[in-house]
């Protein structure tokens, strides 16, 4: 199975992106023996079966987005059989209904891949699947780290018949044929033949027919917003954000991180043509729909390879494939003016950028020194001017952290241009140098930290403050962020833009705020509406002022804040 995994840098950070076709790092070289597959000889036929592909929940909120790594998997599968979707996050069901649904609808396997954080219910749910005498078989970054936890090898019970390691690309064909055999082995590898990791070429890539996708559980838009979004401009009847990759792997390294370990320090890229005509597919769909649709490159450094990013975006602004879109890009490749002009005219309306810390040794510890603090406010302001704005991600309880420290990154983050700032903690994650090293200096407070998830715990011991410092740290960025005060400030920032901005901005801060204060169930949104009255009146009346392209007419429109150096 691939399980395409996006970083998961905070543990209890953005669901961002997880994919679960085709990206398994080879991680835990431990007890697992990786042997070369083999398909089953030509005289044993294999019957048609139904797969179920499941994506558990966060346990916090809601996604942005569903995980590419279904959508890969459904287009790698062989044909004839037929496959069923399920994101907990967009249709949550507990682990009985889901063995409900299995039992009803006659599912012959369960394929299920979770992020580290997730993978408690994904175990939970893989038990009761196993219970009904489905099979289930088990992958992603976390599973692929440890395998014996999944297969009940470390002395634990076995949550899974199979696990797929490693991009599985090529192994999930392999994986359904054997299923549909009932011949189901223990262990999927990619391997060549002389059992080495092999990592598969995204050329050619399989084709996703969005066209023909079912993606109604996914529409992002709460109902009380739409008389709203009627009233500012045609197509709003659903909103929905799309992940796409263009490429993958990361040469970086950073202690804390599993993209590395996962997809390797090689970068492969799709053929531009690849992605524009994903692009116009997803086009022309919210076009047909009279719809949004928005992309998430989930590429853990889109723009890697600054060379090849231009011309990929040269490619999408000559063939009109602009939608808008969302990418992970490292702050000091954003330095490029010709990059950041070409984002902006490609479609980009949000970055994500790993800060981290605002404290350069920090950054050095964990391997991030390519990370300059005193960039950040240059960077922020060069994306603002071209009306892309940012996704700022910051790191507490790092070793150099003190008390204080989520004051002094609200200090520097109120100096910069309006965007979404979202705080996590330092987390361990299995098989990183960060665990390992944590691990051997007697540090971890829970060894096992994913069998029972807290969201924003810390499972070791910070430097310089204690675990319940560091806890509040991350209660006072968030309070302060997402205060309604804090909202209304942001929005009014943007007065001299057009009301789309704006309304962009408020229902991103409505929705990032889901991250640390649970936005699960209607009452809690109907609640955050309440509580942003103020601000939702402002953008209902110059809506009704002067439409999407109204701006305040009290606020003067100066020229363009100059580069500082």
């Amino acid at each position: 199975m691939r399980f395409l995994a996006s970083k998961e840098s905070i543990d209890s950070n953005i669901s961002k992106i997880v994919t679960f076709p085709g990206s398994f790092p080879l991680g835990n070289r431990r007890t697992v023996a990786y042997t070369r597959l083999r398909l089953e000889s030509a005289s044993e036929v294999a019957s048609l079966i139904k797969i179920l592909l499941y994506n558990p929940d966060n346990g916090v909120t809601r996604n942005f987005m569903p995980h590419l790594w279904m959508f890969l998997l459904q287009a790698l599968t062989p044909a004839g059989h037929d496959v069923v979707l399920i994101d907990g996050n967009a249709q949550p069901m507990d682990e009985d209904s889901i063995a409900r649904f299995v039992r009803a609808e006659n599912i012959g396997l369960v394929g299920i891949g979770a992020m580290t954080r997730m993978v408690a219910k994904a175990y939970r749910v893989a038990d009761a699947v196993r219970a009904v005498g489905v099979k289930v078989v088990m992958g992603g970054p976390h599973v692929t780290e440890m395998a014996d936890e999944a297969l009940g090898r470390d002395g634990g019970p076995r949550h899974a018949d199979a696990v797929a390691l490693g991009e599985a690309d090529e192994t999930w064909p392999r994986i359904v044929e054997d299923a549909a055999r009932g011949a189901l082995k223990d262990v999927y590898a990619p391997v060549d033949d002389f059992g080495q990791e092999r990592k598969p070429s995204l050329q050619p890539y399989p084709e996703i027919p969005w066209s023909k996708i079912k993606l109604d559980q996914f529409n992002l838009l709460p109902g009380i917003l739409h008389p709203l979004l009627k009233r500012v401009g045609a197509g709003w009847g659903t909103f929905r954000i799309i992940p796409v990759e263009s490429g993958r792997g990361c040469p970086y390294g950073c202690e804390f991180c599993t993209v590395t370990g996962f997809f390797g320090d090689s970068i492969r890229f799709r053929t531009n043509e690849s992605v524009v005509n994903e692009l116009l597919l997803l086009k022309a769909r919210a076009r047909e729909e009279s719809g949004q649709i928005a992309v998430f490159f989930i590429d853990d450094n889109f723009a890697i390879n600054v060379r090849r990013t231009k011309s990929l975006l040269r490619d999408i602004i000559a063939a009109n494939a602009q939608v808008h879109w969302v990418a992970q890009i490292s702050a000091n490749l954003l330095r490029d003016e010709e990059l950041v002009d070409l984002i902006a005219a490609a479609g980009g309306k949000w970055i994500f950028i790993g800060m981290e810390s605002i404290d350069p040794a920090n950054l050095a510890d964990v391997k991030k020194g390519f990370n300059k603090p005193g960039e950040y406010a240059l960077v922020l302001d060069r994306l603002a001017r071209r009306n892309v704005f940012a996704i700022t991600s910051f790191i507490f309880g790092m070793d150099n952290d003190t008390p204080g420290v989520a004051e002094r990154t609200l200090k520097e983050i109120r100096t910069w241009p309006p965007g979404l700032p979202i705080f996590g903690l330092m987390t361990p994650l299995p098989a990183t140098p960060l665990y390992k090293r944590l691990e051997a200096a007697g540090r971890l407070t829970r060894p096992k930290h994913w069998q029972e998830f807290i969201p924003f715990a810390m499972a070791h011991t910070p430097l310089k403050m204690s675990i319940d410092e560091a806890h509040n740290e991350v209660r006072i960025g968030w309070a302060n962020s997402y205060s309604p005060e804090a909202i209304e400030k942001a929005v009014d920032s943007l007065s001299h833009k057009p009301l789309g901005y704006r309304i962009n901005i408020f229902i991103a801060r409505l929705c990032f705020r889901g991250i640390y204060f649970p936005q699960m169930g209607r009452f809690v949104w109907l609640k955050s509406i309440i509580e942003n009255r103020r601000t939702i009146f402002k953008l209902i009346r110059r809506a009704f002022g002067g439409g999407l392209h109204a701006v305040a007419p009290s606020v003067t429109i100066e020229p363009a804040t100059q580069e500082r150096h």
